[in-house]
């Protein structure tokens, strides 16, 4: 009988697990955009002309560390 109940189980966490990825990746793309935004205001604020490069590529190097922990949260 606990055979049965695993396998109705098992259809559910590779959607879950899909359902969690995508919302990273969304995740992922906000942060990025907010970097750029971030970066764009205070070139206008400071009157300077590398930031929104240098806040967008921060933006975009701590998503992709968050999406990675949080792929390998969601595998373990």
């Amino acid at each position: 009988m606990k055979k049965k109940h695993n396998k109705k189980r098992n259809p559910k966490k590779p959607l879950n697990k899909a359902l969690q990825l995508s919302g990273a990746g969304l995740q992922m793309g906000g942060t990025i955009y907010l970097g750029f935004l971030l970066g764009k205001w205070l070139d206008k604020t400071l009157e300077i002309n590398f930031l929104e490069e240098t806040v967008t590529l921060f933006a975009i190097l701590l998503a992709m560390y968050s999406l990675i922990k949080q792929a390998n949260k969601i595998n373990d």
